[in-house]
């Protein structure tokens, strides 16, 4: 995570579905490598599936607002302008460990991944970024994919606090999640900003320490 950017907690979430049909889509098509020189955790959203989504080869620094675009890439169908729920099949997130991949997809307004199963690193840095990826199994999975391709979107409603997924028709499940994951993504934390909640237990500490062992306080160049 880099200084200065706070998660916004999920509690409920209520979107539309954009269904991507495929397996092992790896974090080098969600955001290719040569957009990978800055840490700036920003201005990655118009290059997510840049080479998927546009019929030119992108290229850092580039406007993508009058580039070719792919009419057959599912992300340009007008059907799903708006989605914030990726719905996903087996293996989403493989490939290398770049955390741009998360911070592209948050750019672009997707805050909850559905699919058969994450890529363990992927699956991490999303949680880090404020992203809920949610496991199910293939046959919801299934379900979901048939009720997202229609002429009419697909929403979901999803209920981080008791774990649960649903539309305003029959589908209804319940997802399993650890935790201590959900406490931080309900509370908005990130690594630092968990440690943060402990600021004064850590300042107690280090008074205890150094009440305890005042030699730590000692310039080297005095101890000679």
């Amino acid at each position: 995570m880099l200084e200065g950017f706070k998660v916004e907690p999920i509690i409920c979430h209520e979107g539309i579905v954009l269904p991507m049909d495929r397996a092992n889509v790896d974090t080098d098509a969600i955001i290719p490598k040569q957009f990978l020189k800055s840490i700036r955790r920003t201005g990655f959203g118009p290059h997510l599936f840049d080479a998927w989504r546009y019929l030119d080869v992108g290229a850092p620094g580039m406007s993508c607002a009058e580039r070719p675009i792919n009419p057959d890439f599912v992300l340009n169908d007008k059907r799903y302008f708006g989605s914030s729920i990726l719905l996903a099949r087996e293996n989403f997130g493989c490939g290398s460990s770049r955390e741009h991949a998360p911070w592209a997809l948050y750019e672009s307004g997707f805050r909850v991944l559905i699919a058969t199963s994450f890529a363990d690193i992927f699956f991490n840095n999303s949680l880090k970024n404020g992203i809920l990826p949610i496991v199910l199994e293939p046959s919801s999975i299934e379900e979901l994919f048939t009720a997202s391709s229609k002429d009419i979107p697909l929403k979901l409603f999803v209920d981080l606090q008791n774990q649960t997924i649903s539309d305003n028709k029959n589908f209804f499940k319940k997802f399993n999640f650890d935790s201590g994951y959900k406490d931080r993504l309900m509370k908005g934390l990130d690594e630092i900003g968990l440690t943060l909640s402990n600021k004064e237990l850590i300042k107690e500490f280090e008074e205890k320490r150094l009440k305890a062992r005042p030699w730590l306080t000692i310039d080297p160049s005095e101890r000679l």
